[in-house]
């Protein structure tokens, strides 16, 4: 009983140490929204697409960015599809669209990332945007992202997709998603110059062409699983700002209505996170139980103080949690159900650790990839 004293109490110290961060990582408030029609043009902007077996959603991709301006360039690099994303592609009927067969994956680069770089060799202006090829971008996005980079001197600006939140598996690990992604790199941190922590959403990203050509382009990322934050931590420690934020006007429409397809998606980066160490995985899984199991064990009890520790640490998890689920509009009461999230994205993350030491490692777009950096 003892230690269920003290294991509660710890967990109240974690939720109350979140809730009273200066930093607030829980906040919703770093997000952008188009609200109106920015005079701009984009003649000055690309649009970088890395494209494998995306024939279910680029053509809607594309269509996004053709109501965006008629002097957007866009290139999409297809990395060696098997379906029909280039005649999907070709459909949509793009001005300045330029269609790129990517060459075979050289060992030692990602997938992703390979695309990428085969792809910037054909960028000439100024400024470039990486966008998946699942993405929708609301009318007049890119020119409001482009504004804030420009006004506010941000080198690397990125926007948190809003994800599919439809189905009970959606609604249930998307939300949560947002939010431990929000704990690991708090936003206003990440947007502080002063803060050595950096990171991006790889949905949408804009960035200036020659920062990143000053980098050796994305060969100095080239084997990241985690390429977003790995190229925000890159331009962060060059001296240059970085942005990132939430958004309701670039939308995926990539489906997660199965558990399966929510399972390999979180367990492909789960144990990068952690560096790739058992001891980082240990505590990971001792802090999960702690923070988000034992408050509702606490309740069960029959000692008074270990009950009263317990409801009032489910007290301040809920106001923790609450504005990510006001932000993207999810019945409030599922705020109940985060302990049950908490616990499969530790197994995501166990069976992430488990395909790093016993299969072939990451699977992801057909690809195995082991021991790439963060």
């Amino acid at each position: 009983m003892e230690l269920l004293f003290l294991a509660t109490m710890l967990g109240l110290l974690i939720w109350a140490t979140i809730l009273l961060l200066p930093s607030r990582p829980y906040s919703t408030r770093e997000s952008l929204a188009v609200l109106s029609a920015e005079k701009t043009t984009l003649s000055e902007v690309t649009v970088l697409i890395p494209a494998r077996n995306e024939a279910s959603t680029i053509t809607e991709t594309l269509a996004a960015l053709k109501a965006q301006d008629s002097q957007l360039k866009v290139i999409l690099v297809d990395d060696q599809s098997t379906d029909n994303t280039i005649k999907y592609a070709n459909s949509a009927k793009l001005d300045n669209l330029l269609i790129l067969s990517g060459a075979k994956l050289p060992k030692g680069w990602s997938g992703k990332l390979w695309a990428l770089e085969q792809g910037r060799k054909y960028v000439q202006t100024r400024y470039l945007v990486l966008v998946d090829a699942d993405i929708i971008l609301k009318p007049g996005l890119i020119k409001a992202i482009l504004t804030k980079a420009k006004k506010n001197d941000i080198k690397l600006l990125s926007l948190m997709a809003h994800l599919r939140m439809s189905s009970f598996w959606e609604i249930i690990l998307m939300p949560a998603f947002i939010f431990f992604f929000k704990l690991i790199y708090p936003f206003r941190l990440s947007n502080s110059s002063n803060s050595k922590i950096a990171a991006a959403a790889g949905g949408c990203i804009l960035l200036e062409t020659e920062i990143l050509k000053e980098l050796g382009g994305f060969k100095s990322i080239q084997n990241a699983l985690i390429d977003d934050c790995s190229l925000a931590k890159k331009i962060k420690q060059n001296g240059y700002r970085t942005w990132v934020g939430l958004t309701h006007s670039a939308t995926s429409i990539r489906h997660y209505d199965k558990l399966s397809i929510i399972w390999k998606m979180i367990s492909r980066t789960a144990y990068t996170q952690l560096n790739y160490s058992l001891s980082l995985l240990l505590l990971c899984a001792i802090l999960m139980i702690i923070t988000f199991v034992i408050p509702y064990v606490a309740i069960l009890q029959t000692q008074p103080i270990i009950i009263i520790i317990g409801l009032v640490t489910l007290c301040i998890q809920t106001i923790c949690y609450f504005p990510i689920l006001r932000y993207y509009s999810v019945n409030r009461t599922y705020v109940l159900l985060l302990p049950f999230a908490a616990m499969f994205y530790l197994l995501f993350t166990l069976s992430s650790a488990y395909s790093y030491y016993f299969n072939k490692g990451a699977f992801w777009k057909e690809r195995y990839y082991k021991k790439l950096k963060k």
